[in-house]
C-alpha cells in the first residue's frame, strides 16, 4: 500500500518543481491537495479491504450442529466419550448434542423421525426398520464396538464357574429382540444349552431396572452392563464370573447410522463426525485404563473415578474396542446369525443397503 501511495503522489511533486511549464501555483496546489486525497482515499480502502481479509483467516469456522442420539451412557462406549472430552469433535468443526434414548427402539425413532441426525445403537435395529420397508433406510457407517458388553452376575464368587451351572437356573436377562439378550442366548446355544427349556430367563424387566431386581433377590444370576455389574460387586451383592463378550467372539454390538438421505445430503457432516470417532478409537489403542478413565470422567460425575478405571480396565482387557470403525460384510453376517439364531429374522437384509464403508475407510487413512 505504500508503494502505492508513492507512486501516486509523484505526478504532483514533479508539477510543483516545474511550475513555469504551465498553470499557476495556486492550481497546482489544488491538484496536489486533491491527488493527496485521492489517494488517501483508495489507501483507506485497501487498508480496510486488507483487514477484513485477515480478520476473516483468523475467523474461527463455524460449527455444524449434529444431534446424536445414544442407547445409553455407558462407559462401554469410551472412545466416544474421549472424542467428546478431548475436543475431537469441535477441532472437526461438529458442534455435538449427546441425547440419551434410553433404548434402540426409541433412537431409531429419533433418527427417522429427524428429532436426531445420528443415532448410535445395535445395528439389528437397522435391520428391523428395513425390513418394514422404507426407501429411505437408516445405513450404518461406523461401527464402534466388536464385543458384547455384559457380564454374567453370580450372587457369590465363583472362580470355577461354567456355563453348564445356569442349567435350572433363574436368571435376569435382557429385552427379547435386544442385542444384550440375543449374544446371552446365542452364547448359550454355543456352549449347548437350551434357554427355552434348560433355564429360566426374565425378559419382563426394563433395562437398567435389573441390576436392583437382583440386588432385592431377585434370581440366581443376572446378566449385567457396566456400572451395574460393578456396583453389584461393590455392595457385595453380586459377583462378575464371566464375560458374555468374551464368550461370544467378535461380534458387531454397536454402531452409528443415519437415514440414507441425510447421509447423501450431508456427506462432510457424515466424514467430520467419522474423522473424529476415529481419534477417539485411537485413543484408546494407545493409552492406559486409568488415562482413558481421566479423560471420561467428567461424563459420570456420578461415578468414582477408580470405578470407572476398574469398568474400563474390564472392557480394555478383553478387547471391546476396534483399531477402526469399518463395519465389515462379515461382522454383518453374524450379526443376521444371531438374529436368526434367536427367531427375530424372517428375512435377510443386505449388506450393500445398510452398511457403507466409505466415511470409515478414509478416517482410518487421515
Amino acid at each position: 500500500m505504500r508503494k502505492k501511495m508513492t507512486f501516486l503522489a509523484i505526478p504532483a511533486a514533479l508539477c510543483l518543481a516545474l511550475a513555469g511549464c504551465g498553470g499557476d501555483a495556486k492550481d497546482n496546489t489544488a491538484t496536489v491537495s486533491a491527488e493527496q486525497e485521492d489517494v488517501r482515499t483508495v489507501s483507506g480502502q485497501d487498508e480496510t479491504k486488507e483487514d477484513a481479509r485477515e480478520q476473516a483467516d483468523t475467523q474461527p469456522e463455524e460449527l455444524i450442529p449434529v444431534t446424536l442420539n445414544e442407547v445409553a451412557h455407558s462407559i462401554f462406549y469410551a472412545p466416544q466419550y474421549v472424542a467428546i472430552e478431548e475436543g475431537y469433535f469441535e477441532e472437526e468443526g461438529i458442534d455435538l448434542t449427546l441425547v440419551n434414548g434410553f433404548g434402540a427402539d426409541k433412537v431409531m425413532t429419533a433418527v427417522i423421525s429427524g428429532e436426531a441426525d445420528i443415532g448410535f445403537m445395535g445395528a439389528e435395529a437397522s435391520v428391523y426398520a428395513y425390513l418394514e420397508g422404507t426407501s429411505n433406510p437408516v445405513v450404518n457407517f461406523a461401527q464402534l464396538t466388536q464385543r458384547a458388553g455384559n457380564f454374567l452376575v453370580a450372587r457369590e464368587p465363583d472362580d470355577g464357574f461354567q456355563w453348564e451351572d445356569l442349567k435350572g437356573k433363574y436368571v435376569l436377562g435382557g429385552r427379547k429382540g435386544g442385542m444384550p439378550e440375543m449374544v446371552f442366548e446365542y452364547v448359550l446355544k454355543e456352549k449347548g444349552i437350551d434357554p427355552a427349556s434348560d433355564l429360566e430367563i426374565n425378559q419382563s424387566i426394563d433395562f437398567g431396572s435389573t441390576a436392583a431386581a437382583f440386588s432385592g433377590g431377585q434370581g440366581d444370576y443376572t446378566v449385567e452392563f457396566e456400572p451395574s455389574a460393578t456396583a453389584l460387586e461393590e455392595e457385595g451383592a453380586g459377583y462378575v464370573v464371566a464375560s458374555v463378550g468374551t464368550e461370544s467372539g467378535y461380534v458387531p454390538y454397536t454402531s452409528y447410522s443415519a437415514k440414507k438421505s441425510y447421509i447423501e445430503e450431508n456427506p462432510e457432516v457424515i466424514q467430520k463426525f467419522t474423522n473424529a470417532l476415529q481419534r477417539g478409537m485411537e485413543y484408546v489403542q494407545t493409552h492406559t485404563p486409568k488415562e482413558i478413565a481421566q479423560v471420561i470422567a467428567p461424563q459420570f460425575e456420578e461415578t468414582k473415578l477408580e470405578t470407572i478405571t476398574t469398568i474400563v480396565t474390564r472392557y480394555y482387557e478383553q478387547d471391546t474396542w476396534k483399531s477402526d470403525l469399518i463395519f465389515e460384510q462379515d461382522s454383518f453376517d453374524l450379526l443376521q446369525n444371531i438374529l436368526d439364531s434367536a427367531g427375530e429374522l424372517r428375512e435377510r437384509a443386505p449388506y450393500e443397503e445398510l452398511v457403507t464403508t466409505e466415511f470409515a475407510r478414509q478416517a482410518a487413512k487421515n
